[in-house]
């Protein structure tokens, strides 16, 4: 039987329609994937747009938040008052020199840019330094300065031979109170900045500056290209925008994400702000070295840092070395790399003549040039702790510490630093010498000065210590210590003003006193000679120094009184108003004797002492003054009558021996005043411009063995004799006459009469009697042995019935 064959499966494939609905299925599902594909890319590209564009608008508002607002902290910078030059003005040329070397100017054989000098036995060129002031510029030019007996002689504009009747050199910088961060920086303007220093950091960091947005695709493309050759990172692209960028606005780290913020920041900076604005701020943020604790930033400061020369005062290789500073200021620090720091100069010297900045010939003569480095540049001329703290006391009643720290103050004081540097001098010359003297180990004394002008109330110098330098405890602000015999003049101005009750000549009993003191016990003072005087002029117990006539006198006239005189003359202080007081025993500062005894020294109109002319914002505008407030306080004519008394003291009395340091025609007055035990010497007094206050002694409270006219006066005439001053003047008042007295009894006398004064008086007190002239006998002080200069008999003691001293301070 044959077997059927079983039918079987096609291997064909199937129909085409059979095919056909699955086709149709994939061809459906492939545009749904791509438009679904497209339509979520283009949501994801607008949400990152949308988040850019947000993104943006947060930075473009930081961008301009610090842009346009306060841009740093800047520190406050505190000038002295400057040097001024007019015909007449005392000054020889090694003093003028000193005073320029103070302010960075640097000797020249031709002073052709600003800063320089070139100086002759009896003519000074000077090429000066355009300077902004509290009431407005003075303009740099070349000035002639001619000398003949130690005074400007002439004083004509160099360049065209004019006369000028005034001129004030720039103020030099004394401190500077910092921010908290310690950034320092000097601001300049885009016009201040010299081409030369342009054209220098365009050609080295970035060629197309004034061409690019703010991202350079070209530098990007050729640092690419140069590092791939290379194998590593020789080569940046960041703009100039980037890197103000990068410093102003952002960290250093080197992540993608900060430099995608800084290309994008600095898109948004070109599109806000003009080249010249973004110039300026780089000119001012740039980071160039480092001074201890304190950050150099920017190119103002920089220059004085480096060079102690102002920006447009820098030639080719000073400016080239500033330029190349900013690729590392600690690797090519030019104090502690010099080599280093050479090497990468003469490289942008190459860059400068390479891309025309400079010929080739100046680059070849730049790069022979030494670094040219010069000690202290940017920093203040000088320490003055004393003085400082003062300002800063004076400067605390009107701003808060942080605006005098970040607001880019500029405070004019009163400053003077010939002055100053003469305090200075005499102190470190006379302290080893009085100790010494008194066999104590050096550095045992201590002391304190302050020297004021007369007719404007101004501090012109002051040191709180022997030694200037040292900003610990300020002496002069701070050691309340006893002034003796210093507050004689105040009992005497008191007495004076009663003029129809004392004149110069009316006599005293100097007389011992006993007064209860209390606990059974009496104050009975004695004279530094331990003499009794009996009737004395008082004009000669003021100048004498003697203490019985003193008591009498203070006695007579009441102790609240004599206190209120002593407050009136510009006394704050609280003090014990007790007889004691009579002999010193109030307690002041170096700097509240001076008060005193200015208001005295200028007739009796007390104007607080000040160390502040002017304070002006970082723009120039005046923010606040510090005029001279006067208030008539004294009788100007006891004021006078004490004056002349005084200047008894230096011509006859305590303070003799001053007197044959002082030239024929100068006359001062003053007043000599030890404390108990010798502890304090004191000597204060004034010219007719100038009025200084002086304290020896030790910080111990222990004797320092001296006396008023054998340490204070010494080195307040040490002092006083190496200053310009003016004598006191000879004009007699209204309401005063001179008239001759007899020195006996105080009556009229006749021209021809032997024992004759000639004594101003109050027109109201000429007593109208005359004398017998010599039918009297010979007064006690005219019989009395003279003082020695060291033994002035003005020394409190007190004694009670057991003969021990007792001091009743609050007697």
């Amino acid at each position: 039987m044959a077997k059927t064959k079983r039918p079987t499966r096609s291997a064909s494939p199937k129909p085409r329609s059979a095919r056909r609905p699955k086709t149709k299925a994939r061809s459906r599902r492939r545009p749904r994937f791509t438009f679904f594909l497209l339509r979520w890319t283009l949501l994801v590209a607008l949400a990152a747009g949308l988040v850019a564009v947000v993104y943006g608008i947060h930075l473009d508002r930081v961008v301009r938040d610090k842009f346009e607002g306060k841009r740093w902290a800047l520190p406050a910078r505190v000038y002295a008052q400057p040097m001024e030059l007019y015909v007449g003005r005392a000054l020889t040329p090694g003093q003028l020199e000193a005073e320029l070397e103070r302010l960075n100017y640097h000797a020249v054989t031709t002073p052709e840019r600003a800063g320089t000098y070139s100086l002759s036995a009896d003519r000074a060129l000077v090429r000066s330094r355009a300077f902004r002031f509290w009431d407005g510029a003075e303009p740099g030019r070349l000035l002639s300065v001619s000398f003949a007996d130690g005074r400007v002689s002439k004083l004509n504009d160099g360049s065209n031979g004019s006369e000028l009747p005034l001129v004030r050199l720039d103020a030099a910088l004394i401190a500077s109170i910092y921010p908290t961060h310690n950034e320092d920086r000097v601001l300049v303007r885009r016009a201040e900045l010299p081409d030369l220093l342009v054209g220098a950091l365009v050609a080295v960091e970035d060629r197309n500056f004034f061409s690019h947005h703010g991202v350079d695709p070209r530098a990007i493309a050729r640092a690419v290209w140069r590092n791939l050759r290379a194998g590593g990172f020789v080569e940046g692209a960041s703009t100039l925008t980037q890197q103000l960028v990068k410093n102003f606005y952002l960290t250093q780290d080197r992540t993608l994400e900060r430099k995608l913020n800084e290309a994008y920041m600095a898109i948004l900076l070109e599109r806000r702000y003009t080249k010249d604005e973004i110039l300026e701020a780089y000119a001012n943020e740039i980071y160039l070295g480092q001074d201890g604790r304190r950050a150099i930033h920017g190119f103002g400061l920089a220059s004085r840092f480096y060079f102690n020369r102002s920006l447009e005062e820098l030639d080719i290789p000073e400016t080239a070395l500033l330029v190349g500073l900013i690729k590392g200021p600690s690797r090519y620090d030019p104090r502690r790399h010099p080599e280093r720091a050479l090497e990468r100069r003469n490289l942008v010297i190459d860059l400068m003549a390479q891309e025309r900045v400079i010929s080739h010939a100046a680059a070849d003569k730049a790069k022979q040039a030494p670094l040219s480095l010069r000690k202290g540049g940017g920093r203040p001329t000088g320490d003055y702790p004393a003085f400082l703290q003062l300002v800063r006391r004076q400067l605390q009643r009107d701003y808060r510490e942080e605006d005098l720290r970040s607001e880019g103050l500029n405070i004019f004081t009163t400053l003077d630093l010939p002055i100053q540097a003469e305090v200075e001098s005499s102190v470190t010359k006379r302290l080893p010498e009085l100790d010494r003297a008194r066999g104590f180990q050096t550095g045992t004394l201590e002391t304190a000065a302050v020297v004021a002008s007369v007719a404007q109330a101004e501090v012109l110098a002051m040191v709180g210590g022997r030694d200037p330098d040292y900003a610990g405890f300020n002496r002069a602000l701070d050691a309340v210590r006893p002034i003796g015999s210093l507050i004689k003049p105040v009992i005497y101005l008191t007495a004076l003003s009663h003029r129809d009750r004392y004149t110069l000549v009316t006599t005293l009993n100097d007389a011992p006193i006993s007064i209860p003191a209390g606990g059974g016990k009496r104050w009975e003072p004695k004279n530094y000679d331990h003499k009794i005087h009996g009737a004395v002029p008082l004009y000669t117990a003021l100048a004498r120094s003697f203490n019985l006539a003193t008591v009498n006198l203070g006695l007579d006239l009441g102790v609240k009184e004599v206190a209120q005189t002593l407050r009136n003359l510009g006394v704050a202080r609280r003090f014990p108003e007790v007889p004691a007081m009579f002999l010193g025993a109030v307690s002041l500062t170096p700097l509240e004797v001076a008060q005193v005894y200015h208001t005295i020294a200028a007739g009796g109109f007390r104007s607080p002492l000040r160390a502040i002319r002017e304070v002006v914002d970082a723009a120039g505008r005046p923010l606040n003054r510090y005029p001279l407030a006067v208030e008539a306080v004294a009788d100007p004519q006891a004021v006078y009558l004490t004056t002349w008394a005084m200047q008894k003291v230096v011509q006859e009395g305590t303070a003799r021996s001053l007197a044959g340091r002082l030239p024929a025609d100068m006359r001062m007055a003053g007043k000599t005043g030890t404390t108990d035990n010798l502890r304090d010497s004191w000597f204060a007094g004034f010219s007719g411009d100038k009025v200084a206050a002086v304290w020896v002694g030790r910080d111990d409270n222990q004797s320092a063995k001296l006396t008023g006219s054998s340490g204070a006066l010494q080195l307040w005439g040490d002092i006083m004799t190496g200053i310009e001053n003016q004598s006191l003047a000879d004009l007699v008042p209204e309401g005063i006459e001179i008239v001759r007295v007899d020195r006996v009894n105080g009556l009229l006398a006749d021209e021809g009469c032997g024992s004759a004064l000639a004594v101003p008086m109050a027109s109201g007190s000429i007593p109208t009697a005359r004398s017998a002239c010599g039918a009297a006998a010979p007064s006690a002080e005219s019989t009395a042995k003279p003082q020695r200069a060291h033994a002035e008999p003005e020394q409190p003691s007190w004694r009670h019935s057991h003969g021990k001293n007792m001091f009743l301070p609050g007697f």
